[in-house]
C-alpha cells in the first residue's frame, strides 16, 4: 500500500473519509453520485492508471479540463501516485498553454476531450509525452476507474512530497508556479474548516473553475475532509445554479463577487425558493454594497463570509464571517473587519517611503500614512519556485522571515 499512516496526505483526506462513512454521497456530477467508498477505489485504480503510463514519483503532470469529477479523481490519484499536479486554465491557448506546459516539466497531460487538440499541437515543443482524456468515450482516466479490481500501490508518499504546482495568472509577469506539498494544502483544508464553518451537513454545491485554487481547495478538498454531500457543475450559469440550489436544497455556495451580482439580478431570482441557503462565500473583490443588501433581504437567514488570501501560501489567508461582516452592506469587505486562520502566524508592519528609500517604522505611535503590509509564515507556505535559483526566503522575504 502508498504512503504512511503517520503522513498526512491530500489523498489521505479522502481515505479518512471513507473509512469513517464509506456508504455517505460524497459527490454528484451529471448522473454519477459517488459514495466516498466508491471515490476512495476510483482513484487508487485512475493513480495506477497514470503508474502503467510510466510515470514515476515526481514527474508533472497537467491537467486541462472544465469541472467534472474525472477532474478531481485525477487531482487525487496524481496526491496518491507521488505525482505533481498541474492544473491549468482551460481558457488558455497557443503560447500561453506552451509556456505552461513546458516550464511545468509536464510529460502527461490530462484534458478534456473538447481541449486535445490545443494540446496535441503543442506537444513537440513542451515534453509533453503522453495526453490522457479525462472522460466521455472508451480508454479515458474515468472509464478505467468507474469499476474493477483495486489494486496495491507501492509508491511510498510523504507530507513534504509536492503534490502540485499551483500558477499565477501572469498578469503583470509570466506566470510563477508555486510549489505545493502534501503538508501544506492539509493545513489549509483544516484552517477552512475551522475559519470557515464547514459542516457535513451543508450539502454545498460548486461551480466556480477547479483549476483554481480557491474553488478546489479552499471549498471542495474541505468539505470532503468533513464528509459532505459535494454537488459539482460543469461551468457557472446563473439560471442553472439558482434552479439548482431550488431543487437540491443547498445549503453552500462560493462564487466571485461578479457571479453572485449576476444571480441577483437574474429574473429567476425572486421566483426561486433558495430558503435553503445559509452560507455564501466570496472572495477576490469587495461584494456590492446594493447587491448584499438585496440578498440579505431577500435571504435574511443567509450568512456572508468574505475570504481574502494569496496563492504562495495557498488560501485563505483571511476572512470574515457572519459575525464580522459590517452589518453596513457598503463597508463589508474581509481586510479590516477579518481574523487570520489558524495555522498561520500573521504581523502587521509600518512602512514610510518608497523604493531603495523605504524604511520599517516602529509598532508603536500613531500611523502617518505609512504603507501597511501583512507578512505570513505558516505551514501552508509555498516550498519554493520551479527552475529557480534563489532560495525561497529571497523571492518572499517577508513571507519566510516576517518583518
Amino acid at each position: 500500500m502508498n504512503g504512511s499512516t503517520t503522513s498526512s496526505t491530500v489523498d489521505g483526506v479522502l481515505r479518512r473519509s471513507a473509512a469513517r462513512s464509506p456508504d455517505a454521497t460524497a459527490l454528484t456530477f451529471d448522473d454519477r453520485t459517488w459514495t466516498y467508498a466508491d471515490l476512495d477505489a476510483a482513484v487508487t485504480r485512475a493513480a495506477a492508471r497514470l503508474l502503467g503510463l510510466g510515470a514515476v514519483k515526481g514527474d508533472r503532470v497537467a491537467a486541462y479540463g472544465r469541472n467534472s469529477d474525472a477532474y478531481l479523481i485525477g487531482f487525487l490519484a496524481c496526491a496518491r501516485s507521488g505525482l505533481v499536479h498541474v492544473p491549468i486554465n482551460y481558457a488558455l491557448r497557443g503560447e500561453e498553454l506552451a509556456y505552461l506546459l513546458g516550464q511545468s516539466g509536464s510529460t502527461i497531460a490530462l484534458v478534456d476531450p473538447a481541449l486535445r487538440s490545443a494540446v496535441d499541437d503543442l506537444r513537440a515543443e513542451t515534453g509533453v509525452e503522453q495526453v490522457l482524456e479525462l472522460r466521455d468515450g472508451p480508454g479515458s482516466l474515468l472509464a478505467d476507474c468507474l469499476d474493477g479490481p483495486v489494486p496495491e500501490l507501492d509508491t511510498e508518499v510523504g507530507d513534504t512530497d509536492l503534490v502540485q504546482l499551483l500558477y499565477t495568472s501572469g498578469t503583470t509577469s509570466r506566470p510563477k508556479g508555486a510549489m505545493m506539498t502534501h503538508r501544506a494544502l492539509v493545513h489549509e483544508y483544516l484552517s477552512c474548516v475551522a475559519g470557515l464553518d464547514l459542516r457535513a451537513d451543508d450539502a454545498p454545491l460548486h461551480a466556480m473553475p477547479l483549476y483554481h485554487s480557491a474553488q478546489m481547495h479552499v471549498f471542495l478538498m474541505p468539505w470532503l475532509a468533513v464528509g459532505a454531500a459535494n454537488t459539482l457543475v460543469e461551468a457557472p450559469d446563473p439560471a442553472d445554479l439558482l434552479r439548482r440550489i431550488e431543487e437540491g436544497r443547498h445549503g453552500a455556495f462560493f462564487a466571485a463577487p461578479t457571479l453572485w451580482v449576476a444571480m441577483a439580478n437574474h429574473p429567476d431570482f425572486g421566483g426561486r425558493d433558495l430558503s435553503s441557503l445559509r452560507k455564501a462565500y466570496y472572495g477576490a473583490s469587495v461584494m456590492p454594497g446594493p447587491v448584499l443588501e438585496r440578498l440579505r433581504s431577500a435571504l435574511p437567514g443567509l450568512g456572508f463570509y468574505n475570504c481574502f488570501g494569496q496563492l504562495q501560501m495557498t488560501v485563505p489567508v483571511d476572512s470574515a464571517s457572519p459575525k464580522l461582516i459590517p452589518q453596513n452592506p457598503s463597508t463589508a469587505r474581509a481586510l479590516g473587519h477579518s481574523t487570520p486562520r489558524c495555522s498561520l502566524e500573521s504581523r502587521l508592519s509600518i512602512w514610510s517611503g518608497s523604493g531603495a528609500d523605504s524604511r520599517r517604522c516602529p509598532q508603536e505611535g500613531p500611523d502617518h500614512g505609512h504603507r501597511r503590509l501583512h507578512a505570513h509564515r505558516p505551514p501552508l507556505l509555498q516550498s519554493g519556485l520551479p527552475r529557480r535559483r534563489q532560495p525561497l526566503h529571497k523571492v518572499f522575504p517577508h513571507h519566510v522571515r516576517g518583518v
